[in-house]
């Protein structure tokens, strides 16, 4: 997607290419970065460091015509990094898309109000409009990190609340589990109940309960911690970490669900892919916050 925002581009800090002929975006910056990973790419579309004849572009597919220039901004933006915890992907009228970080509050609990995305955004559409407001549509854990979105109305809201499993094509995370997973892939499948403690618990039957699906791919372990990609049908209440502890992983940081271990000092989850319908115009959106380095620096250890 390409997002028009004003303000001033030093260029002396960018570099810049002409398109000779029509390309994807990612795989033309492949073939002209071909000392930088695909994961630092996608961190620069993240984070707003691409731009397309002089406008912003967050979407790896983007369509590139011969004559188009194309440019990388080696400072991030100032709009990616204005408020502490948390930065803005993506805005218009209907949505915002954030990337959080581990640490902060996605809403307000009865300990803590202003410190969470909530309260910073709400702050932040209010500076353009005393009247605006923003509305949750889902949520992280406080030490999870990764993308997350917001409405900008109660009607959007409910929209995307209601329609959450049709409009999210897909949602993926990086997650760091303790021990050594053996098996490389694999599906599971249970109903979520949560207690009067607040905690969930998982059945293999179907007891009136909600119905969670979750897939799993291993990218790396060791013999202490194994990093998954975990792929989500459904969008329960703690799913990924109660899954997690079903197959005998928690994940690491996870006491309540588990772990043993925090290594981290956070929780080892990030929300790094979420692709979805845009609730108003339809459009295909999708997000991206490449894996913690800390998760893959824990698993170069030996």
């Amino acid at each position: 997607m390409i997002q028009n925002i004003n303000k001033s581009i030093n260029k002396q800090k960018q570099t810049f290419y002409t398109v000779n002929e029509v390309s994807e975006l990612m795989k033309f910056l492949i073939a002209k970065l071909p000392d930088t990973s695909r994961n630092s790419i996608k961190s620069l579309l993240t984070h707003q460091q691409i731009f397309v004849n002089n406008q912003i572009v967050t979407k790896y597919n983007y369509m590139l015509e011969a004559g188009d220039q194309v440019s990388i901004n080696k400072n991030k933006p100032e709009i990616a990094n204005k408020y502490h915890g948390l930065r803005i992907l993506f805005e218009d009228q209907h949505i915002i898309v954030i990337e959080k970080d581990a640490g902060l509050l996605s809403i307000a609990t009865d300990r803590e109000r202003q410190q969470t995305a909530y309260f910073i955004l709400n702050q932040h559409v209010r500076n353009v409009n005393p009247k605006n407001h923003v509305y949750i549509v889902h949520r992280l854990d406080k030490d999870a990190s990764g993308v997350m979105m917001f409405a900008k109305s109660i009607e959007v809201q409910k929209k995307m609340q209601s329609e959450w499993e049709k409009s999210v094509i897909d949602r993926r995370y990086s997650v760091v589990v303790e021990g050594k997973v053996e098996q490389n892939e694999g599906t599971i499948t249970s109903w979520l109940k949560e207690s009067i403690a607040l905690i969930m618990y998982s059945y293999n039957f179907d007891n009136g309960g909600q119905k969670a699906i979750t897939h799993y791919k291993v990218l790396k372990n060791n013999e202490n911690f194994t990093l998954l990609e975990v792929k989500l049908d459904t969008g329960r209440k703690n799913q990924i970490r109660v899954h997690m502890k079903d197959i005998g992983h928690s994940i690491v940081g996870d006491k309540k669900y588990g772990a043993t271990s925090s290594p981290l000092k956070r929780l080892g989850l990030h929300a790094n892919i979420l692709s979805f319908s845009h609730p108003v115009s339809n459009e295909m959106l999708c997000f991206e916050s490449p894996v913690p380095f800390r998760f893959i620096e824990l698993l170069s250890r030996r």
